[in-house]
């Protein structure tokens, strides 16, 4: 389990992140549109998992929003905002902020949060994904991982940028 905080209140996920150098785990995500999303339909793209809790708080709001003006500067790259929001919510979010260099995909119906080892097993957020970020470059090898260790603090931008 890795260890990491809420608020200064230990909490854990389910394990370690996956290693850099490893082979991505598949995975089948919901889009907006209540279709499905997997690994394989993002082949050959860097992909940038910015993974966390929920859109209806503040820090995880503004990782979407950062790397979707970041997304717009990197060629053949894909920002991949992902939780447990419903894909309703996730959209009327985007809209409403004016999101269109990033996706959005749920895990609510996905074993996502497991295979990658983000589900946070006790506390008050337990059923949620941990904040992460996960670099997959375009043959789905993990190239950088953050589990951010203070769950209210924002990823560190410039290491995962500097990944791609």
């Amino acid at each position: 389990m890795a260890k990491i905080t809420l608020k200064g209140n230990p909490i854990n996920t389910r394990g370690d992140l996956p290693k850099a150098g490893s082979a991505a785990p598949d995975f089948k995500l919901v889009k907006n549109d209540l279709s499905e999303a997997t690994l394989a339909g993002y082949a050959g793209k860097t992909k940038v998992l910015n993974i966390f809790p929920s859109l209806d708080t503040a820090v995880c709001a503004l990782s979407v929003k950062r790397f979707n003006q970041e997304a717009a500067k990197l060629p053949n790259t894909v920002i991949l905002n992902i939780s447990a929001d419903l894909p309703f919510a996730q959209k009327r979010f985007c809209g409403a902020e004016g999101i269109n260099n990033a996706e959005t995909l749920s895990c609510f119906r996905s074993t996502f949060a497991k295979d990658y080892n983000v589900a946070i097993v006790d506390g008050p957020l337990a059923g949620l994904c941990s904040r992460a970020v996960i670099i997959l470059d375009g043959d789905n090898k993990v190239r950088y991982a953050q589990q951010v260790p203070e769950i209210t603090e924002e990823p560190d931008y410039a290491k995962a940028l500097a990944a791609i």
